[in-house]
């Protein structure tokens, strides 16, 4: 007896061992098991939906129309939401008219009004469901209850209202997403806001104006990359006001707005802009500048050629081969600059418009440009070297008086 208590004595930590290894292959067996239950309930699961949505698919016409009545899926959880995710993909691909009639479907099965009472009163993952899919009908009565959405503790919620008041386009929407900027401030990331807000404002863009003139900080910088967006050629006079303002952001957004307005009136004030101290505020008065594409811009456009920063010679070098005007008396201009930068601009964007054999072949001698003139142009031209500032030949006499005639 006392020898078989030693045996087991010296066999304790095996047995421990051996303990820990049953376990640790009860568990592995245990969470396999699972693994499979759960796949194989998933593969019926997806089996029995895909059947399911099949079936409404070869009557879906017919659903719509309400031939089939609205009670033989909409008091069952599990058709409803096929029905539902039906209707809104459907959304996503419709035109005005398809869309209109899936808007009179879900209005009358009731489905909006669902949405509609899930946003309000759910909470967590199911209120952030029935906001999105609320954002996707694009009905109107659904704004309030995103608008409530927004004011959500949770930051995916408010999220969540946010793009859906974005899908609807709606300047009611926009009036909703302003109050509530108004009142908390920049509470979400300023790129979905901004986003939100140039979909909800392309129709009426002046409903942002109140708010810029007393919004502050971060907001008032977001409001202004949207008015630039979105402001439309009546607007002109009301961007003036935001010309001379503080706000680098605001300027710019002038700047880009003022590309839509009279021509007459929006050179000058660009012209100013584009010598503004900030460089994207320039940028974007130079851009503006080019696609007004009216000969008073030409100027400030060659001005535009020795600005210290590089992206903005690039466009005005883009800007001056988009004006209705023959290339070769603009290389003079460009060339009488002197300035080995802008000179540089200028030959990339012919390159990589593929103009310079067309610039090349204008380049020739007539009554307004002698063969000297000629051949020093095609030299500044292939070379990328401006001409001296110190040279006095006779040729450059000449080309000098050629640049400065009208």
């Amino acid at each position: 007896m006392r020898f078989v208590s030693e045996i087991f004595r010296k066999l304790d930590p095996a047995i421990f061992v051996l303990k820990a290894i049953v376990v640790a292959a009860a568990a592995n067996a245990l969470l396999l098991g699972f693994i499979l239950l759960r796949r194989s309930y998933r593969k019926r699961y997806f089996a029995r939906r895909d059947a399911r949505v099949f079936q409404f698919r070869q009557q879906w016409e017919a659903m719509v129309s309400g031939a089939v009545a609205y009670a033989s899926w909409r008091g069952k959880a599990y058709d409803r939401r096929i029905v539902e995710a039906m209707a809104l993909d459907g959304f996503d691909a419709a035109g005005p008219e398809e869309s209109a009639r899936l808007m009179k479907f879900m209005r009358s099965s009731g489905l909006v009004e669902k949405s509609i009472f899930e946003a309000r009163n759910h909470r967590g993952w199911r209120r952030r469901r029935a906001l999105v899919a609320l954002g996707r009908t694009r009905a109107q009565e659904g704004i309030p209850a995103l608008g409530e959405g927004l004011r959500d503790e949770n930051a995916e919620t408010r999220l969540a209202a946010l793009r859906g008041l974005g899908r609807t386009a709606a300047p009611e929407a926009a009036e909703e997403i302003l109050a509530w900027v108004g009142e908390g401030g920049l509470t979400v990331p300023a790129l979905p806001l901004q986003s939100a807000l140039i979909q909800c404002c392309a129709e009426r863009p002046q409903v942002l104006l109140p708010s810029l003139r007393y919004a502050a900080g971060d907001v008032r910088e977001v409001l202004g990359r949207v008015l630039g967006e979105v402001a439309t050629a009546g607007m002109g006079a009301e961007l003036l006001q935001f010309v001379d303002d503080d706000l680098p952001e605001l300027r710019a957004a002038a700047a880009r707005g003022l590309c839509r307005s009279d021509p007459n009136m929006a050179v000058s004030v660009l012209d100013e802009l584009a010598r503004d101290a900030v460089w994207y505020v320039r940028l974007r008065a130079i851009v503006s500048l080019g696609q007004l594409s009216h000969p008073q811009a030409i100027p400030s456009l060659l001005h535009g050629l020795t600005d210290s920063n590089r992206l903005v010679r690039l466009r005005a070098a883009e800007a001056l081969l988009e004006q209705d005007t023959a290339m070769a008396p603009l290389f003079e201009k460009v060339a009488a600059l002197r300035d080995r930068y802008g000179l540089h601009a200028y030959v990339a964007a012919l390159e990589k418009a593929g103009l310079m054999a067309k610039l090349e072949a204008e380049l020739t001698p007539s009554k307004r440009l002698s063969r000297q003139a000629a051949e020093d142009l095609l030299a500044v031209l292939r070379t990328g070297i401006p001409l001296a500032k110190t040279s006095e030949q006779p040729a450059t006499a000449e080309l000098q008086v050629n640049m400065a005639s009208p």
